[in-house]
């Protein structure tokens, strides 16, 4: 008999934007590059290397996040331990809204994520470095 699924990916995200700062791409490109700021792209390091990113965010692969944000994890980061403001990305906006509720509620503040996430970053002209071309085998 398959799995009966209750819940949404939709509705955990809806919910989560409930509780969380949503930032639109406009208002994020004007946080960039401040010092008070950090960017986190929780993306998937593939991800990374196909698409490019955002200059100076750091990077938090989405499976590590809770273990580098808690300063008594063996991971913890030190950028998590900072005074600045953590604005979470992903691909579309809704991994990213997710991460920012569990930061949020493992008492990371402020937090916010990009609405739309890195494709919309793209879209909207925000900078991009782009990712290294594959150089041939020789």
């Amino acid at each position: 008999m398959p799995q009966k699924i209750t819940l949404s990916v939709r509705s955990l995200v809806e919910a989560a934007e409930k509780e969380i700062e949503t930032l639109t791409v406009g208002e994020a490109l004007a946080l960039h590059g401040r010092d008070d700021v950090t960017f986190v792209d929780i993306r998937d390091i593939r991800e990374l290397q196909r698409d490019g990113r955002i200059p100076g965010a750091f990077h938090c692969p989405r499976g590590m996040l809770e273990f580098w944000i808690d300063p008594e994890s063996p991971y913890h980061k030190e950028v998590f331990a900072q005074d600045k403001k953590f604005l979470f990305f992903c691909g579309g906006g809704w991994r990213s809204a997710l991460a920012a509720q569990i930061a949020q509620r493992m008492g990371l503040t402020p937090v916010a994520h990009i609405r739309g996430g890195f494709g919309e970053w793209k879209k909207q002209g925000g900078v991009v470095d782009l990712p290294e071309p594959a150089k041939a085998a020789s």
